[in-house]
């Protein structure tokens, strides 16, 4: 059984190791890291992941643009994306119009992450 492929894009270095570790350990999911949009971009054209993970707040491009950029694209257009954010809840309606699969909250729960991506692929 090949296991699911899932693209996280975080600037970051920390969080990008925490979340790679909970999602292969706890998921079973082969994890690909991108450190800014402009980098998961071209990581989700040219490996086709199952998903992608995004963080909306980044420094070089935000993760909105980011997630224009993977909507326009025939390449990229049907990837699920989910957003993590510390906008907090008051704004996951307006980040589920945008035709994301869902919206995690930071902090998040690393022993929960694996499940709550499951969840919102489902």
């Amino acid at each position: 059984m090949t296991r699911k492929r899932i693209l996280v894009i975080d600037d970051e270095d920390d969080i990008l190791q925490l979340i790679q570790t909970c999602l292969e350990i706890m998921g079973g999911w082969q994890v690909i890291t991108a450190h800014s949009g402009r980098e998961g971009l071209h990581l989700a054209q040219n490996n086709q992941p199952d998903a992608i993970l995004l963080d909306v707040m980044m420094a070089d491009e935000d993760g909105l643009t980011t997630l224009k950029k993977l909507q326009s694209s025939t390449i990229t257009s049907a990837i699920p994306v989910i957003l993590l954010t510390a906008k907090g809840r008051f704004i996951e309606q307006k980040f589920r119009e945008l035709g994301v699969k869902g919206v995690l909250n930071k902090p998040f729960n690393p022993l929960k992450l694996a499940d709550q991506v499951n969840t919102a692929l489902k």
